[in-house]
């Protein structure tokens, strides 16, 4: 005789579900908790405070809606239309237009050299001189550099940009290809993978994609600090902003700038997270 246990099976799945609801909405409600008393903290802190010492958290929302609202016109690059916007939107794209080109160049270029030297003995024994003599060095002290070689502009800050991206996911990549088994490789051979090519497009690039997305995700954050420091020697964007405003004392307008890179930190993050999670799949 068979026992029907689909009704204990279906109980059991809707009790897992609302225990994770349940503690997904502990986790909100605490976080919001969290942030209200840091703002209450805050606010409580800066009242008794010139504003160009520390602005309260109303100052600064009331500088981030100015600067959301206030018009600006945007110059496109190389074509010279220009764009009606605002202020805080010019500022943000001026910021993009070296972020994402050096995030994009510096971090395939990272991920390309780190599963070269990680795959090629040879290769890595002859080059793992100089990458110890240039990692080191920050990406900031390739400012001048940047300055005589492209001017103070886009073209200057994506190479800032690029170099930080490009030794993040350079020590990812190669990680992830040095920690592919012995024995993976061993049974592709036998399935009959016999060049290098193939070895590294089907068995060593999907081994190693863990640690090649987290390089990626993790550039996407440094890439953000990177740019502030970038835009100190004058290129347009967010960085340059929150520095200008914070040498005429209007801290208010430096703090909401510091919060929009946050924010757009936060949305890419979550985005590229969604997209991490596509591509690892087959992990869970």
């Amino acid at each position: 005789m068979s026992v029907d246990t689909s009704t204990d099976s279906e109980t059991g799945l809707v009790a897992d579900t609302l225990l994770d609801d349940d503690r997904a909405a502990r986790r909100w409600l605490r976080g919001a908790v969290g942030t209200a008393a840091f703002l209450v903290i805050w606010q409580v802190a800066a009242m008794p405070v010139p504003t160009f010492l520390l602005p309260t958290p109303i100052e600064v929302a009331r500088a981030f809606v100015v600067e959301l609202t206030a018009p600006a016109t945007f110059e496109v690059p190389l074509t010279g239309a220009e764009i009606p916007l605002t202020r805080l939107l010019v500022n943000l794209i001026d910021s993009l237009y070296h972020y994402i080109p050096g995030l994009v160049v510096g971090g395939t270029a990272g991920i390309a050299v780190g599963i070269a030297m990680g795959w090629s003995d040879l290769l890595n024994e002859a080059v793992t001189p100089v990458q110890r003599v240039l990692r080191p060095i920050p990406p900031l002290a390739w400012i001048a550099f940047a300055i005589v070689w492209l001017g103070v502009n886009h073209s200057g800050a994506a190479f800032i940009v690029g170099i930080g991206a490009f030794w993040v996911n350079f020590y990812n990549a190669y990680a992830g290809v040095e920690g592919v088994t012995q024995s993976s490789k061993e049974v592709a051979a036998s399935l009959g993978v016999d060049d290098d090519l193939t070895m590294i497009r089907k068995v060593v690039i999907p081994s190693a994609t863990p640690e090649i997305m987290t390089g990626i995700r993790t550039s996407i954050g440094q890439g953000w600090m990177i740019v502030v420091a970038a835009e100190l020697f004058g290129a347009p964007g967010i960085g340059f902003q929150i520095i200008n405003a914070a040498q005429n004392l209007s801290l208010d307008v430096s703090v909401a700038y510091m919060f929009v890179i946050s924010l757009v930190f936060l949305v890419s993050d979550g985005v590229f997270r969604r997209v991490e999670r596509r591509v690892l799949v087959w992990r869970e």
